[in-house]
């Protein structure tokens, strides 16, 4: 009817177009190519429509078969298999979304995510036409890429309009360098790029993702600097880079993150002090710095971000005086503490036994030195697990039967060469101290119970050696009746 209307109004105008001016006439010549221009357009735009089912352009329900196919194998005919991928025939893995009277796939995960996902083939291709859905929101890739594989550069750029969400998870055949075009898709929200194969430097263009609240690139072999950019991502909440071999310091900008919940750097190779910018990091929860070469700037920064509830440094060869200079006492949220493996020297710090929430605490692995406070540490109400082993501590812990039981394997305490622990007997039940920690010359026991107390003292340089061996024995009536068994000395002469 449109076309009609359009031809009708056609030749009115040229019954009266000999009669215009010259000026008019051009007008209206100028009228008519546009006029016919818009008929033929309005024509052709319409998209050819199905007929079954929800109703999606046919372009795309093909585009979608062949993107999966390319990636499930050609015997899989999703015509057949899911003739209404939109409507009664959802395909697992794929949602959908109406836009003007439309369907159109929104989110795709390809992958064994679940028992009835699609399983990716060993041998599988890529498909320009996964770039023509054009409404895509999520992209996901799970465990698909298991043969060597290079990503397409170019096409990523079709999906910038609508992708918000691009994940790559244990595909361990993708290889060779991260997309630089990846770093154009701006209304990213979520950059996942999760144990696959990549290597090379981080693409510079991931500066332009502003907008993302996740960026995790762990488990790759990205190398070079961290690209220092993020000025602008104030909306990001996680940051994880963990598991490469990147290098050189941490960039400023990362205080400039001021949303950042978790930042994780943890398994490469940083060096040098930390910026002080970090302390601006008020938010944040975890910092995870472990297994780099993070060498200061410690007791400055970390004291001052007083919402974290796990920290954890190990394997870093921070100066000791940097280290013992913070103030836990102040850092009260504190959940999760691992200090083990920096060569930390002097005393366990008085601040840790403030902290109330702890649940973990690794200091092994240093050289500390001096007692443990056992009182102090068994009264942290939440404290589940305790690693002092591996240092140069001594004296004797004074841990309660009750505090082993309820550590069972979480306590380490051996490798302390001059450390002891009192063996505890419990009627005639002896409980054995943990592996690898001596027991102490003296048998403890609580409430009415039998201690036996030997004392021995040896004088190298004097011609003297003494032994007193005592027994109490404590009364259910509570009278005490200490009687001497034994007491002997004897004078060497020389």
């Amino acid at each position: 009817q449109k076309y009609y209307r359009a031809k009708s109004q056609t030749s009115f105008v040229l019954s009266n177009i000999l009669c215009l001016p010259t000026m008019s006439w051009i007008h209206y010549v100028l009228f008519l190519l546009l006029l016919f221009r818009w008929c033929n357009t309005g024509e052709s735009s319409s998209p050819e429509v199905t007929d079954d089912g929800a109703p999606m352009e046919k372009s795309e329900r093909e585009a979608l078969y062949s993107a999966i196919q390319g990636f499930v194998g050609d015997s899989w005919n999703g015509s057949d298999l899911y003739p209404d991928p939109c409507g009664w025939t959802p395909i697992q893995g794929v949602s959908c979304d109406i836009y003007d009277d439309l369907w159109y796939v929104t989110d795709l995960t390809l992958g064994l995510v679940h028992e009835n996902s699609l399983s990716c083939a060993a041998s599988l291709e890529l498909k320009p036409q996964l770039f023509k859905l054009k409404h895509l929101k999520s992209l996901s890739f799970f465990n698909c890429f298991t043969s060597p594989m290079k990503l397409p550069k170019e096409d990523w750029i079709n999906l910038g309009s609508n992708l918000e969400s691009l994940e790559f998870r244990s595909n361990p055949g993708l290889i060779g360098e991260f997309p630089e075009t990846i770093g154009r898709l701006t209304k990213l929200r979520s950059l996942v790029v999760l144990e696959n194969g990549f290597n090379g430097k981080l693409p510079a263009s991931l500066c332009n993702l502003s907008r993302l609240k996740r960026l995790v690139l762990a488990g790759n072999l990205f190398t070079g600097k961290i690209p220092d950019c993020f000025n602008e991502f104030k909306d990001l909440l996680i940051f994880d880079l963990s598991r490469n071999s990147l290098s050189g310091t941490l960039p400023l900008s990362v205080g400039e993150m001021v949303s950042l919940l978790k930042l994780d750097l943890s398994n490469n190779q940083l060096e040098g002090k930390l910026p002080q910018e970090i302390g601006f990091l008020k938010n944040l929860t975890l910092l995870d710095l472990r297994n780099n070469r993070i060498s200061g700037g410690l007791s400055q920064n970390v004291e001052k971000i007083r919402s974290l509830t796990d920290l954890v440094l190990s394997g870093n060869p921070v100066d000791t005086d940097d280290m013992m200079g913070i103030k836990w006492e102040n850092m009260g949220t504190l959940v999760n503490l691992d200090l083990s493996k920096m060569g930390l020297r002097g005393e366990i710090p008085s601040g840790l036994t403030k902290l109330k929430r702890l649940r973990f605490l690794g200091l092994n692995d240093n050289d500390l030195t001096g007692t443990v406070p056992s009182k102090e540490l068994e009264t942290l109400p939440c404290l589940g697990a305790l690693y002092i082993n591996g240092n140069n501590l001594t004296g004797e812990l004074r841990f309660s039967r009750k505090f082993y039981e309820k550590m069972g394997t979480r306590f380490k305490a051996s490798k302390n060469p001059n450390l002891c622990q009192y063996e505890i007997v419990s009627g005639s039940q002896q409980y054995v101290p943990p592996l690898g920690l001596k027991p102490c010359k003296m048998k403890k026991t609580e409430g009415n119970l039998v201690i036996l107390q030997t004392l021995s003292h040896f004088k190298k340089e004097e011609e003297s050696s003494s032994s007193v061996m005592v027994t109490r024995h404590v009364l259910s009536n509570g009278f005490v009746l200490e009687m001497l068994l034994e007491l002997s000395l004897i004078v060497l002469l020389i």
